[in-house]
């Protein structure tokens, strides 16, 4: 069968099997909208036809609609016209469906997402494996379901379990939405096709009803319950993003159709669908959907064919914060772990915060007590490095200590087998120095997590021109084994993530030197997007982190780094941050944090030592000028990245800078932000502050090139990539 398109066959027993491929997921494509269609008239037209059963090749029902396709602009004449016409050639006919003389029946294994989705609720009943996932997931691409989703999904599961579903994005496997009513049965995949043919033929003989998922009305709510529902949920969405419309806008189109009609709805769902699609945030959502993709997708590694090899064992050096969070993460996706720590108070306490990682995992419903224990056995702790040579990969994890790493990689290398990965979790200490003492550079990489390690998302995956392709392929697989994203990036102080972020908290201990007041520049960046403020985040991260940090950082930019005295004199009066209860913040018996009047003693000594050239603009700053300030030194760094070849492109800064530092992902990463405001102006902005402030804001030549010639920030330098 062709790609992007739908087969039939006609069974004896007189049921024509609709099958859709377009692989890896089956996407809708309009190819293969339009071959479905050719296939559902001939079914509804021959005689020999009595009823239809809909599924998907491969063991995958459908993902969805094919997200391509959003960029295919409408008629200049009439863009909105124009997309109402596009939808009768797949809308519009898919709901009429329901009211053909012929029934038919989705059967649905793997997933059932978005589009898929809805095509299945179109149908009369629906069929699953246990398996399968359904769901409308089109929020995170900061659009709504666009094929009669908003009007289907509430009479089918109700009101409450319908706005969980697509607020959250939340799918539903095979046996939970057979209780909600997604589904009217669930079966083996073996049992599937057969079922689902002997369903429609029951609905043919009148033994089960027709049910038209858009015209029931029994599983919603009265009116007054109804608006009490979605206020409800209005203020739980503007709760978690004040700055995102969709999810309001899907709220008025599902009480358009309850109010108003299934068909009222639909229309509403159509032209609000397509103002939607066309915003800048669901631009910027879809770019970070195929950047996140691609990051696996490296130049000269990805394309040799190599196999990954098996990874049955991790043994992680350092149990504190960050080696049980990888632990916790290894484990809770089913690989051995050995946790390696000096003695056993550390080793103890090492563990126990791997026990209570999992069982606020159990507390939150996303595993079970079984579970819980089923994972646990897979951790072993260790004091010396004999298990070490069971060891398919090694993390170390200690603190910011570079001696102390050496010895560790040299020990390392004694007690492993000649083909276990070394890997180091650093966070900005060149690897070259970290495996100086060894002999093995091509089995040495960075394996970068991020804090809370078995939380964030994000993998920092870090070679050197010495690390062979095989050791990337292989952590790549790992990263795809506990689910992280990862971005393959080259070696460097602070790498990608921590590199290009390194001048945001420069410029904010700038600030504050300069007169700005610390808790305002934390409500600035919040309000912008980002979890927290750079100064909440010193506290959060530790103060001996910052100072380890630092160090590293004026060693090698020191021509681009701000001496700020504020953390040192807050050490000296013993704040460290949270962990303390006392930093910029202060912390009650919960963590809660709360601005300290004391803090102002310490700014003011900070202050009376800054030697800062007075700029008059400075004092007078917006918060948009803030928030410029400290964030295009940020695309400024990006842009050496890119020079240099540490990163291989652009969208894979975008990645890092959400699932790593927070960047708001409906600003679509660092550097698609950057160009909405194009090279020239941030350019012309950091020249015009370097004039007063120097090196800190001095632009690059990647930046200054692009703006003299009117190029995007995320074209690839010249050779950037050959120089990896």
């Amino acid at each position: 069968m062709a790609r992007g398109s739908t087969s039939m066959e006609v069974r004896r027993d007189g049921v024509a099997v609709i099958t859709v491929s377009n692989p890896p997921v089956n996407a809708l494509s309009l190819d293969v909208i339009a071959s479905l269609q050719r296939d559902y008239g001939e079914a509804l037209r021959r005689s020999d036809v009595k009823a239809i059963v809909l599924t998907g090749a491969k063991g995958r029902f459908s993902g969805g609609f094919d997200i391509n396709a959003f960029d295919k602009k409408p008629s200049k004449d009439c863009p909105v016209l124009s997309f109402v016409n596009k939808l009768n050639i797949y809308v519009v006919k898919f709901m009429l469906l329901p009211d053909a003389p012929k029934p038919s029946v989705a059967a649905i294994d793997g997933v059932a997402l978005g589009g898929g989705l809805e095509l299945a609720m179109v149908c009369h009943a629906r069929v699953s494996t246990s398996s399968a996932q359904l769901g409308l997931p089109e929020l995170q691409l900061g659009i709504i379901p666009g094929l009669g989703g908003t009007q289907r999904l509430p009479r089918l599961v109700g009101l409450p379990k319908a706005l969980e579903m697509l607020l959250m994005s939340k799918p539903l496997k095979g046996v939970e939405a057979h209780k909600f009513g997604l589904v009217d049965a669930v079966v083996s995949a073996d049992e599937l096709i057969s079922t689902a043919c002997s369903w429609a033929l029951e609905i043919v003989e009148d033994k089960r009803p027709w049910f038209r998922s858009l015209h029931r009305t029994d599983r919603l709510p009265a009116l007054e319950e109804t608006k009490k529902i979605l206020n409800f949920a209005r203020v739980q969405a503007q709760k978690q993003s004040a700055s995102l419309q969709h999810p309001l806008v899907c709220i008025d189109v599902i009480e358009e159709g309850i109010i108003s009609g299934p068909r009222a709805g639909l229309m509403k769902e159509t032209l609000c669908g397509k103002m939607l699609e066309m915003s800048q945030i669901s631009k910027s959502l879809r770019h970070v959907f195929f950047a996140q993709r691609a990051t696996s997708k490296i130049p000269n590694i990805s394309n040799l064919g190599l196999t990954p090899r098996r990874i049955h064992k991790v043994a992680i050096v350092g149990g504190g914060l960050m080696g049980s969070g990888i632990a916790t993460a290894l484990i809770s996706n089913n690989l051995l772990v050995i946790l390696k720590e000096v003695n056993e108070q550390f080793l103890d306490a090492g563990i126990s915060r791997v026990k209570a990682n999992l069982q606020s995992l159990v507390k939150r419903g996303q595993m079970t007590k079984e579970d819980y224990e089923k994972k646990l056995s897979l951790l072993s702790g260790v004091l010396d490095y004999e298990q070490f040579r069971e060891a398919d990969v090694v993390i170390e994890a200690v603190i910011e200590d570079l001696s102390l790493k050496q010895k560790i990689f040299a020990d390392l290398e004694k007690y492993c087998h000649s083909n276990c990965i070394l890997a180091t979790n650093t966070s900005t200490i060149d690897l070259h120095l970290i495996g100086q003492k060894t002999s093995c550079q091509d089995r040495i990489a960075g394996a970068h997590f991020f804090s809370p390690a078995h939380a964030m998302p994000l993998l920092e995956i870090i070679r050197t021109h010495r690390t062979s392709s095989q050791v990337v392929i292989d952590l790549l697989n790992v990263a795809k084994q506990i689910r992280k994203t990862p971005i393959v990036v080259g070696n460097c102080t602070g790498f990608a993530v921590n590199r290009m972020f390194f001048p945001f908290t420069q410029v904010a201990y700038f600030l504050v030197d300069y007169g700005l007041d610390v808790y305002h520049i934390d409500h600035v960046i919040t309000k912008f997007g980002m979890p927290m403020g750079p100064f909440r985040l010193a506290d959060l991260v530790g103060f001996g982190v910052a100072i380890a940090s630092r160090k590293q950082y004026l060693q090698s930019y020191p021509e681009r780094c701000y001496k700020s005295m504020l953390i040192q004199i807050m050490l000296e009066e013993n704040r460290t941050g949270e962990s303390s209860r006392k930093g910029f913040y202060l912390y009650d018996d919960k963590r809660k944090a709360s601005p300290d009047p004391e803090m102002n003693k310490y700014i003011e000594k900070s202050r009376s030592m800054a030697s800062i050239v007075q700029d008059p603009k400075l004092p007078k700053l917006t918060d948009d000028e803030i928030v410029e300030m400290m964030l295009f030194p940020v695309v400024n760094e990006a842009c050496r990245l890119l020079d240099e070849g540490v990163a291989m492109k652009a969208s894979d800064l975008d990645v890092a800078s959400i699932m790593g530092r927070g960047f708001p992902s409906y600003r679509g990463g660092v550097m698609f932000w950057a160009d909405s405001f194009g090279a020239k102006y941030i350019y012309d902005r950091l020249k015009d502050w370097s004039k007063y402030h120097g090196g800190i804001f001095e632009p690059c030549e990647y930046l200054s090139t692009r703006a003299r010639q009117g190029l995007s920030l995320a074209a690839m330098a010249d050779g950037a990539m050959s120089r990896l």
